[in-house]
């Protein structure tokens, strides 16, 4: 394992260059004590701080523990906490623990004691006990991670942005300046939306070199991102020569993520990204809960400070309206032999878990392969039972991820031509969707129209994200707001399954929460130590709605007495 280096957040200033050329191109001086003024002094510097910026700052530096960037580790809490995966045989960085629910009742009935199993340290309890500096260096603190990934980034936008003015340029000026600042206002808007939709409070940063002892709400935060999505997208109104915007662009993407739904965006696709992004800030950070079957349950003790009204279901299908379409570049991260920013292996929880679910380090959740319609192709590609798992109160699977099956002549290294793969182990087939994704922006139009009562149009956005998976089923079919939000919430996880969004979603909905407070999710699918297949369960999960701030911000830059709470007052 990598020693990580824990340091003050105001002096969190780093900066690892990064380029899809040879190394003999990296003469930018000592990225660990940069000279920003006598280092960087032309454009082509200029790109090559703002790419490594994101991808190696803010997407993998730190990140050496389990995986090797930003979305194995970090990204793989969320998808562990949305019960799509689980931990395997160990507790390195908590993966095992944090998923682990409070209790589960394995017959789904409530007042059946004899068939419930029961955690004695819940999600809250692991939280709280190794969150300080001192477990951090063993690994042991999982509330770390993204917070050091999602500061680095800001640290290093910041410097972009305080230089980019100053540096020399060849073509339009103009552009090229713009271009460079709505990048780095983009990511700040993306690391904004990181940390206020994951913790319970955070820090607004955005002075080169600098910080603040004065912690924010998460709302507050959530405002600072809209902001810079907002500062981004007026921006880019200024590069006016579009072939120095694209070359410029295409410095600051990776050249190998520049492929598939990854080649570079026009300005008007960029702005429908920015959108997405927005429509999910709202989305992701108001409750609409949908628990057993009823929507709108009353969730006692939750950090959220509000729901969704009508108005905010209109503000989405205004913004997805002119968000991501079907035929839009995202941003994408591809592996590739030389110069790869994160590894085929090992660089997201994606790779983690394609393995047999005997040996992987992630594991399939048996909730997950559930949500899938009778006749999916996307599960018949995928996933395999054999080579099962059982351990623990919760993580028993019979389901694997293309563990010996893959191929090299399929999109995707899928078994089904045209079907979507949720993971590969083959070099550059795996298409990590980093940020926004046109499946993203059909979902929220197909919920939002089913909240508002347009249940055939709701439907007709659900359908079109299966045909854009290859999944192969028939038109989806519901005529009450109950089997169309269960088909909803279904088919979300199942589209959107590794992209850090399953927490959330769980969490808004009502499933993260104990069952005595309203919450937790009905009808699941167990495979017990026993190797019993259990179809009516009870998941009591108990999971911290938004986290704690880390203690190692807190430990060295303690709260002002302006701050709002760091600590998750519910728990």
């Amino acid at each position: 394992m990598n020693k990580i280096k824990i340091l003050y957040l105001g002096f969190f200033a780093a900066l690892v260059m990064f380029s899809t050329s040879c190394q003999k191109d990296l003469e930018v001086g000592n990225p660990n004590s940069p000279t920003l003024g006598g280092n960087v002094t032309e454009e082509g510097g200029l790109t090559k701080l703002a790419q490594g910026g994101i991808y190696l700052n803010g997407l993998s530096y730190g990140d050496g523990w389990l995986g090797d960037s930003y979305f194995s580790l970090p990204r793989g809490y969320h998808e562990e906490m949305g019960d799509i995966i689980g931990g395997g045989e160990g507790s390195n960085n908590q993966i095992t623990t944090i998923p682990s629910p409070e209790w589960i009742k394995l017959n789904g009935s409530a007042s059946t004691a004899a068939t419930t199993l029961t955690n004695p340290s819940p999600n809250p309890a692991i939280i709280r006990a190794y969150n300080s500096r001192a477990a951090t260096a063993q690994g042991n603190n999982a509330l770390m991670y993204e917070w050091m990934n999602m500061y680095a980034m800001q640290q290093a936008c910041n410097n972009v942005i305080a230089i980019a003015d100053k540096v020399t340029y060849t073509g339009d000026k103009a552009t090229k300046i713009a271009t460079v600042k709505a990048w780095s206002y983009f990511w700040k808007g993306w690391a904004y939306a990181q940390i206020g939709t994951m913790y319970i409070a955070g820090i607004i940063t955005d002075t080169a070199g600098q910080t603040s002892n004065t912690y924010v709400s998460h709302d507050a935060i959530i405002a600072r991102s809209n902001y810079y999505y907002d500062l981004a997208a007026t921006t880019l109104g200024s590069a006016s020569n579009t072939a120095d915007y694209t070359a410029v662009l295409g410095k600051l993407i990776p050249e190998s993520s520049q492929v598939g739904n990854g080649q570079l965006m026009t300005k008007d696709m960029w702005v429908r990204n920015i959108n997405t992004l927005k429509a999910r800030n709202i989305l992701l950070n108001k409750m609409s809960t949908f628990v057993n079957g009823v929507a709108g349950v009353t969730i006692s003790k939750n950090a959220f400070t509000g729901v969704m009204t009508t108005a905010d279901w209109n503000t989405i299908l205004t913004l997805t309206s002119n968000g991501v379409k079907s035929s839009d570049y995202v941003l994408t991260g591809r592996t590739s032999d030389v110069n790869n920013w994160f590894g085929v292996g090992g660089g997201t929880a994606s790779a983690l878990a394609t393995n047999k679910a005997s040996s992987g380090t992630f594991k399939i959740s048996e909730r997950f392969v559930q949500d899938f319609a009778t006749g999916d192709k996307r599960k018949e590609s995928n996933f395999k039972l054999g080579y099962q798992f059982t351990q623990g109160l919760s993580f028993g699977t019979r389901w694997s991820l293309n563990p010996n099956w893959q191929t090299t002549d399929l999109p995707g290294g899928g078994t089904i031509a045209g079907v979507y793969s949720y993971g590969t182990k083959n070099v550059g087939q795996y298409e990590l969707i980093i940020a926004a994704s046109y499946e993203e922006n059909a979902m929220m139009q197909a919920e939002a129209n089913i909240q508002l009562g347009n249940i055939a149009t709701g439907l007709s956005y659900i359908d079109a994200v299966r045909t854009y998976q290859g999944a192969g089923l028939t038109a989806a079919t519901a005529t009450t707001k109950t089997d169309a939000l269960t088909l909803l919430t279904k088919e979300r996880r199942v589209a959107l399954a590794f992209r850090g969004l399953s927490f959330y979603d769980a969490r808004r909905w009502g499933w993260t929460y104990p069952v005595a407070n309203g919450g937790g999710r009905y009808g699941c699918t167990v495979f017990d130590v026993k190797e019993v297949v259990w179809t009516n369960a009870i998941m009591n999960y108990n999971y911290m709605d938004y986290w704690d701030v880390p203690g190692d911000e807190f430990e060295l830059n303690a709260p002002s007495a302006a701050s709002a709470p760091i600590k998750n007052p519910n728990f």
